[in-house]
């Protein structure tokens, strides 16, 4: 299978766009195998990896590093990082640069920001630039301050004209997919109808041209609070919660390891022990 790309991304029509978070090489090399579309390396990372309770502090070097995992994990889906807070709101000549770094250093094939109509200069500067972009509106977590909270957005009148208005003007600035956030499905389903570029839904109904979840929440790998639009497939914190435990039960009474689990003077073999799992 070859390499997806932005312009098979955008004539998709004839099934839905399947987006996953990813931020290291196994897990990259797990949705990428099970055929999803594109791997968002997200600004998320700052909740799901580093524990805290927003993604503010998530800097440029944390996304490069995990795009540089996630890109070597991949063999077919598109890679999409972040721009992380305060990497795209001063200048545009900072924020080609920020983005230049993700797609040089990281190796992403495209950049996604958070943001309306505000945002149009900057995109169209990054299009300038040769850096493709995904847009982003309703829930922006970025915003969360301003916002009071992760909360729905786009329930009031005004609010909904606001994202409706933000979605066409993403649009003409050229980005190529927009992420729509915790915004109420009717609106979702009006916006995808709207425009003429893929809609990418978490939290937004099953209307959108495609759906993303953080990979932690579809796996079950939560200890606490999920979403009421989470549905997960797997419970990977019971499962390996129990391996972890069985692991200290097996060592501290002596069943780990066993002699067939070591290594002997005598050997069938001069070939080098291979230590680690390799490619």
């Amino acid at each position: 299978m070859s390499r997806k790309t932005i312009p098979q991304i955008t004539a998709e029509t004839e099934k839905k766009l399947v987006m996953l978070t990813a931020y290291d090489y196994w897990t990259s090399q797990l949705v990428d195998q099970a055929g999803t579309d594109m791997i968002l390396v997200g600004d998320s990372l700052g909740m799901v990896i580093q524990g805290n309770e927003h993604t503010l502090g998530v800097s440029v070097e944390d996304i490069i590093y995990h795009t540089r995992a996630v890109v070597k994990g991949r063999q077919n889906a598109l890679v999409v990082s972040d721009m992380p807070y305060m990497s795209y709101h001063i200048s545009e000549q900072e924020t080609i640069q920020y983005a230049g770094r993700i797609i040089r250093e990281g190796g992403a094939d495209a950049v996604k920001l958070e943001g309306g109509k505000k945002r149009v200069s900057m995109i169209q500067a990054l299009l300038d630039a040769e850096i493709p972009v995904m847009g982003h509106l309703g829930l922006t977590p970025q915003s969360v301050n301003k916002l009071g909270g992760f909360k729905v957005q786009g329930k009031a009148p005004k609010d909904r004209q606001e994202l409706k208005a933000d979605a066409l003007a993403l649009q003409e600035a050229g980005v190529f997919a927009l992420v729509l956030e915790c915004v109420p499905f009717d609106l979702a389903r009006e916006i995808t109808e709207t425009v003429d570029i893929p809609t990418i839904g978490i939290g937004a109904g099953p209307y959108c041209t495609g759906q993303v979840l953080v990979i932690h929440d579809l796996l079950g790998m939560s200890f606490g609070f999920k979403p009421k639009f989470v549905r997960p497939y797997a419970n990977f914190s019971e499962t390996g919660l129990n391996a972890v435990e069985s692991f200290c039960k097996a060592v501290r009474e002596g069943e780990f390891p066993t002699l067939a689990e070591s290594f002997g003077k005598r050997t069938k073999s001069n070939k080098t022990t291979l230590l680690y799992a390799q490619k």
